[in-house]
Order: C-alpha cells, then structure tokens, then sequence
C-alpha cells in the first residue's frame, strides 16, 4: 500500500479524485483485508488532517475540487459567525448556515454569494475548537443543560453525565464529550464554581474556559527546585560582574529576566543587554522543559501570574536580582554617536545587578528629581547615556518607516480591600528607553543567526494584505488623507507617513485604530519574512526566556552556535516548526484570556458609578452600535436604540453610523451616562448624556 504522501501525490495527479474506498483499493491493488482496513484508516487521516473532503454521494475528493475555503469560526453573540481566514478577509456565514459548527471550530465553507458576494455555509467541522467551557447550569425534567457564559458559543450544552452535581443557577464549567448530528453539544460538569456575579468566581471561570494551568507536576517542581540549588559558577563565561548593570521594571514586578548596561565611549555608545540564561536550568527534554512548552508563555492577570517556570526559577534563580550572581547571555552592541551599530557579539556571561530600578524611579531621575539623583548619583552617567542613546535609536527607526501605532494599555490596581481602580497605564521616558534596547538586541540576534541555515524561531509580522491595505486606503481618502502608497505592496514608512501627517489632529485617533484593524497579528515563524510594524527585516524574541518559550528556544540554538555545535541545531527542524504554531497559539490564547479578564476587572470597576456621566471617544461603531471607551480605557456599548430618534444608515466603508440629523464616527467626542454593568458579560453600558 502506498504511503500517506504518495496517495496525496495521486489525488492531486487526479487519479483517485472522486472515488470511493473500494474503487481506491482497485485501482492500488490493495485485494487484502488487512490492506483495505490500512487504506480506509489512512484516508480516514487524510480527511481529519483537511487534505481531502468526502463529497455528498461519499466519494474522496481534495478541498480544491470543490472549492472549499478552510478557516476558523468566529462566532456572534446575534448567531451569526464569520469565517476568519490568515491573510484575507472574513466571510460572513449566517446561522441557518452552520450546520452545527461553533465558535473557534475549524471548518470548511463553500461561498454562496449573498448581497455582498461574501457568504458562505459550513461545509464539514474538521477541528472542534472548544473542548470545555463556563457556564450556568439549569436543572430540567430530564437532566439540565449549561448556558455558555460566552455568547459567540450559541448552543446550550445537554449534561449527560459525570459525578459532579450543581444546583440550578449555578456556574460550572463542562467539558464537552459529544457533538451529535443535528442536537446540542453534550458534556458533564468538571468542575462547580459558585454563583455567577462574583468577581473571583467569573475570572476563575475564565481561567478554566481559555485551557490555562496554574499547578505544574511534581517532577517538574522537583526538577525546578533542583536546579534553582545549583552553585552560580563563572567557569566558560564571561566575567561581567564588574560593569555597571541594573534592572529597570514596573513596581510590581517579580521576575527580572533583563538587565542593561551602557557606557559613553567617546562619542559612541557601549551597550549591554544581558539576559537570564533560562536554558542553563531547564534542560530540552525534561518534565520542567515539556511544562514551559505546554503553557508557551506566562500569563498575567491583575490579582495573579500563572508562570511559564515554576517560582523557583521564575522568581528564584533566574531572576536577576539585585546584589546576586546570575548566569546570562549578554548581547555587547558597540554604536557610533549616531546610533548605527557598528560591532556586536553574544557571550554567555555571569553579571551581578547594582540595583533593581523601576520604571518610575528612572524616569523621575532623567525628569531631574533632586532627591532620587542623589540617591543613585552612580548610576547617572548609566541612565542619561542610555536616554541620549535610545533616542538615536527611536529617531533610527522611525526613519526607516516603523508604525508607532498609539494602542492604550490599561492599569488595574488591587487595594488590600479589593477594591478596583483601573487607569491608563503611563509609557515613560525610561519604558521607552528599555523597549529601545530590548528592539535592538532581539534584532542582533536575529541578524547572527539569519546568517546560518539554522531551525530558527522568528518574530514575523506580514504586510497587510492587498485588500485590506486598498480599504484603508479608501477610508483615508474619504476622510481626506493622502495616501500614495500602492496596496499590492505597501511599506510600512508609508503608513508612518500617514501617522506622522496626523501629528496633533483628532483624526490621528481614528486613522490609529482603522490602521490597527488593517494589519496582520505578529507571530513565530522559521521562515523570516521580516516584521512589517517595525520595519524590520530580521527579528526575534530572546530577551524575555523566563516568560516565554520561544525566547527560551532562541537561547539554546544560540548556545549551540557558540559551541560550534550547529549540527545539534540542525536536528530541531520539527521541532522549530511545530513551536512556531505552537507558541502563536498559545500567545493567542493568553492574551485572549487576560484581555477577558481586564474587561471583567473594568466592568466591576464601574459598578459604583452606576447614573455618573463621563466624557468619551467613540471607539467602534456598527449597524446596530456605538462603542466608547471612557479616559480610564473603560469601553462601553450604547445600543442603537438608546440613539436620538433618527434613520439610521451604516457605512461600513467609513466606520460611520450615518442619521439624518446626526452622524457618529470613530475618533468622536461625546459624553455618556454609565447605564449598567453586566459582570457575567463583562459588558457595560453607556446612554447618551448630551445636552
């Protein structure tokens, strides 16, 4: 029988199109029984993995016969969903179109046309992408079912067993056991959370439906513990405990898993970025090692941290902490007085940190806080040189085009009363500085290894794509924008241009977030197809290991380089290639997950202020909505009917909602009452409160 790849060759050839299992056996030879079981299990293979489909008399066809689309299901809380696919635009399905496929699903759709040319109807489910969610349960005559809390997932869920017993009305979260043609999914509740509206209850329930683990096993807390004990030697490294190095990060930090050094040289610059070298502790291969893949990335909520490493070396030793030895990679950059690297290498080094910084503290020094300056006179020469330095580099990038889209980022703040507060979070002068040095150092290594055919974990961020980069160019123009950029090939200096034009004006709030929607989201890859948002032609993520894996893979191919053991490397190619989904995937999941908790965070925040007006932006605009979003990064929905009386038309080209007496669009002032806070839907909202 032939292999797996062999029998794909002979569908594309045309062979087997159209054919049925016993057809395929005759035209193969395959008369055995045992052969015929072995075909019918590898083709059987094929269709899960989405090569070929099964048309509707039940012959094997490949998905291009039937001009099947794949992609991924993206659910309404209306009932309706669209089809997400990677570098093209969405399509729209309706619900009578589903055919039972769900939120997250991958799936094959046909195109039907629509008013729009854009719709589409389930063809098959290939992947069922939620496996267990939360929910409220309600107990009925025959069993009881489970409402999902999220409303894009639009069955209920029939409970058809398990030990676990809830009372009605309360939250549990269920795994799924069953998809029946044509029924509702079926499942059995794993776990019973509590009554729903309460603020631990509904982020727990979060933390379970988004998959994330906060235990790790006994072998890896063991081996992690281990290797925490172990003595920091200096043996095969490079001394570096007598440069100047300090850590700089927020006050809440725990683990430090960079430290900088810069000297003025003449009228250049010597840049230090050391790293903490994780994968001296954590060994390829081990529990702790398949524990760190498992998660991809730590996850940060605002009352907790579910860590990539156990605390032992996330917190422990390989945090560099001030005053204590720590085994690093230093990427050494030497630059002229203009910010243009002239040498660089990467050593393995041990370094002792001087002090553990914040991003206040250093920023109050460069501003001039007398009291501060006295306390770190030392580190003056340190801090001003770097400021002096990473503006040359912030002034480099932009002159190559990088896109410094303005994306708010929010702060929450926990009292010890529990109490919420939740504020803009404030980018200074030394945050700047830092996400200079991080770019540059991430770019350097990047650079070494390109050099080499290596398995390599890359920072990609593809162009947009020609349809999306042609709708905003649209949108610029109706706005009254110049924009000359060609859309089949669009740079990103040109998209800088357009922000840089806006400088001031209250359209570059608009044109930021329309942009933002245009593009593409970063991802790993081991191809290197550069990073269109910072314009750049290599890069990748090494300066974060402790809270990420594929820093923590970029470390060890490193390693093997400065080993001269490259031919290690080599033998890593699988591995680099599933880590590259791997890892994009779950950096999907975990910043999906702490954007839904921020949100309920945000909305329980606002439930003391209930009837008090504030003044907003409008931040999204729908057929059937307005969105706004308040000084505090608090957005809220103002629904169309709660709009002046007036008929209303969407353009959806414009992003305005279009009346006769009035028109709304992003980027507009207005000002809003807070009408109600829904914790479980972790939405609030707003009425008009205009004279």
């Amino acid at each position: 029988m032939p292999a797996k790849e062999e029998l794909l060759q002979k569908f594309h050839s045309g062979i087997l199109q159209y054919k049925r299992t016993g057809e395929i056996c005759r035209l193969l030879g395959v008369s055995a029984r045992s052969g015929k079981e072995a075909l019918a299990s590898v083709l059987a293979e094929l269709v899960k993995e989405g090569e070929i489909v099964r048309d509707e008399r039940g012959r094997f066809v490949t998905p291009e016969k039937l001009s099947l689309v794949r992609g991924v299901i993206a659910g309404n809380e209306r009932g309706y969903a669209f089809l997400v696919r990677e570098g093209a635009p969405d399509l729209f399905i309706p619900h009578r179109a589903l055919h039972g496929a769900q939120h997250k699903d991958e799936v094959f759709v046909r195109l039907v046309g629509g008013e729009r040319g854009d719709e589409a109807e389930v063809y098959s489910v290939l992947r069922r992408g939620v496996k267990g969610l939360a929910g409220t349960y309600y107990r009925e005559e025959r069993g009881g079912c489970v409402l999902p809390d999220d409303r894009r997932y639009f069955e209920e869920i029939r409970i058809s067993g398990g030990k676990k017993r809830a009372f009605s009305g309360e939250k549990v979260f269920v795994k799924i056991t069953a998809w029946p043609e044509g029924k509702k999914p079926e499942g059995e509740i794993a776990e019973v959370l509590g009554r729903g509206g309460d603020l631990s209850v509904e982020e727990e329930a979060l933390i379970l439906t988004a998959g994330l683990e906060e235990g790790f096993s006994q072998k890896a807390l063991t081996e992690a513990e281990r290797s925490a004990s172990e003595k920091v030697l200096p043996e095969g490294r490079r001394d570096l405990r007598g440069e100047l190095a300090v850590t700089i990060d927020g006050e809440d930090a725990k683990d430090f898993d960079d430290a900088i050094g810069v000297v003025r040289e003449g009228e250049g610059f010597l840049l230090y970025v050391h790293i903490a070298d994780v994968s001296h502790y954590v060994r390829r291969g081990s529990a702790l090692d398949k524990a760190a893949y498992a998660r991809g990335t730590s996850v940060y909520f605002p009352d907790r941290v579910l860590p990539m490493l156990p605390e032992a070396l996330s917190n422990g030793a390989c945090s560099l902490r001030e005053g204590e030895d720590r085994l690093t990679l230093s990427c050494i950059i030497r630059l002229d007085g203009k910010g243009n690297v002239v040498d660089s290498e990467i050593v393995r080094s041990i370094i002792r940190s001087r002090n553990r910084m914040t991003y206040t503290d250093v920023a109050k020094i460069l501003e001039g806080d007398a009291v501060l300056r006295e306390r770190y006179a030392h580190l003056l020469p340190l801090l001003e040189a770097g400021r002096d330095l990473a503006k040359l580099l912030a002034a480099g990038r932009d002159g190559r085009g990088s896109i410094d889209l303005d994306v708010p980022e929010t702060k929450i703040s926990l009292s010890e009363a529990g109490e919420v507060t939740v504020a803009p979070y404030e980018r200074t002068e030394a945050h700047r500085m830092i996400e200079e040095f991080m770019i540059l150092a991430n770019e350097t290594v990047a650079g070494y290894i390109s050099g080499y055919e290596l398995p390599f974990l890359y920072r990609v961020h593809e162009k947009p794509s020609e349809e999306k980069a042609s709708s905003l160019r649209a949108y610029l123009a109706e706005l009254g924008i110049p924009a000359r950029f060609h859309p089949e090939n669009v740079r990103p200096g040109e998209y800088g241009k357009v922000l840089s034009s806006l400088a001031g004006s209250p359209l570059r709030q608009i044109v930021n977030r329309v942009m933002l929607r245009s593009m593409s989201k970063a991802k790993y890859s081991t191809e290197n197809v550069g990073h269109f948002g910072l314009a750049s032609r290599c890069y990748c993520h090494f300066t974060s290991p402790i809270r990420r894996y594929p820093d923590l893979f970029v470390h060890r191919v490193v390693k093997l380089m400065l080993d001269g053991r490259a031919e290690e490397a080599l033998r890593m190619e699988n591995f680099a290639e599933n880590a590259a989904v791997h890892c994009s995937e779950a950096e999907r999941r975990a910043d999906e997950a702490e954007r839904s908790v921020d949100e309920l965070y945000k909305v329980w925040s606002m439930r003391a202020h209930i009837g008090e007006t504030f003044a907003g932006v409008v931040s999204g605009v729908t057929a059937f909505a307005l969105f706004v979003e308040l000084a505090n990064t608090v957005e809220g929905r103002i629904g169309i009917e709660d709009l002046p009386p007036d008929e209303y038309v969407f353009q959806e080209k414009n992003y305005i909602l279009q009346g006769k007496l009035r028109a709304f669009k992003i980027g507009d002032s207005v000002k809003i009452a807070v009408a109600s806070c829904d914790i479980g839907a972790r939405k609030c909202g707003f009425l008009l409160a205009e004279e």
